[in-house]
């Protein structure tokens, strides 16, 4: 069942702006209540902290930091993004960073009416995939029932904005509406690294690694991908345990 209300936040840097759908929201949206406003992603990144909200209603163009900024300070954020923005351009960069939606200046109501159904989908969606893990097995909900998966089948998982992509041996790839970080928490690390903020890969299933022209890994399906220059150490370290074990 959906939740009757999500908690949010407003990051706008101008007054207008945050008051003004401040006051949309509380006249035609009782399903969401409005837990506080930010004028910067400093102040935001400390609300998000004080109230750990359902949704953010994210302005894009702000000074020093941006609302894409913004974003890249959470690697699987625990909270659906909804850009508010006056600028028509920025849709496409905001799909690729995962929003769940995005509404233009001045906001529509019956536009934002539509926006925070979506929400309410979204969230009764993401409760009940529950991941549940068991010895040596996965089990991922799917729309007619669930997936049992081996562990040591996948090969690795990808964050695709608030859900995540698990390509195992086989090719029988599944989505899940859960963040990568709800995986990271759920797997076993001795087999698992997260090797950059959208990948975790299993160790087993590494075939190269290489580090000319930035750290990157050939994986057993073919794929590669960038290893962060912050998890490069640590995913050495791990990958010689995991070699020595062999």
């Amino acid at each position: 069942m959906a939740p009757t209300r999500l908690k949010a936040i407003i990051v706008d840097d101008e007054l207008y702006g945050r008051e003004n759908l401040k006051k949309i929201i509380q006249t035609y949206c009782h399903e969401i209540e409005v837990l506080g406003c930010a004028d910067s992603v400093v102040s935001a990144k400390k609300l998000v902290s004080v109230h750990q909200p359902d949704v953010v209603f994210l302005d894009i163009t702000m000074p020093v930091l941006d609302g894409f900024d913004f974003l890249k300070e959470y690697d699987a954020p625990h909270f659906m993004v909804v850009f508010v923005s006056a600028h028509e351009e920025f849709g496409i960069n905001a799909v690729k960073a995962g929003a769940a939606d995005y509404l233009l200046k001045p906001v529509n109501i019956k536009e934002l009416k539509q926006t925070v159904k979506k929400l309410l989908l979204l969230q009764s969606s993401r409760a009940k995939d529950e991941i549940l893990f068991d010895a040596d097995k996965l089990v991922l909900p799917a729309s007619h029932g669930f997936h049992v998966l081996r562990v040591d089948d996948i090969i690795r998982l990808e964050a695709e904005g608030s859900y995540t992509k698990v390509f195992v041996k086989g090719g029988r790839d599944t989505m899940v509406s859960r963040t990568l970080k709800d995986f990271e928490d759920t797997i076993p690390k001795e087999k698992f690294f997260r090797i950059h903020k959208s990948h975790l890969i299993n160790l087993n299933f590494v075939k190269e690694y290489s580090n000319a022209g930035g750290s990157s890994v050939t994986m057993a399906d073919g794929s590669r991908i960038e290893v962060s220059r912050r998890k490069a150490p640590e995913f050495i370290q791990k990958m010689k345990k995991v070699l020595n074990a062999i």
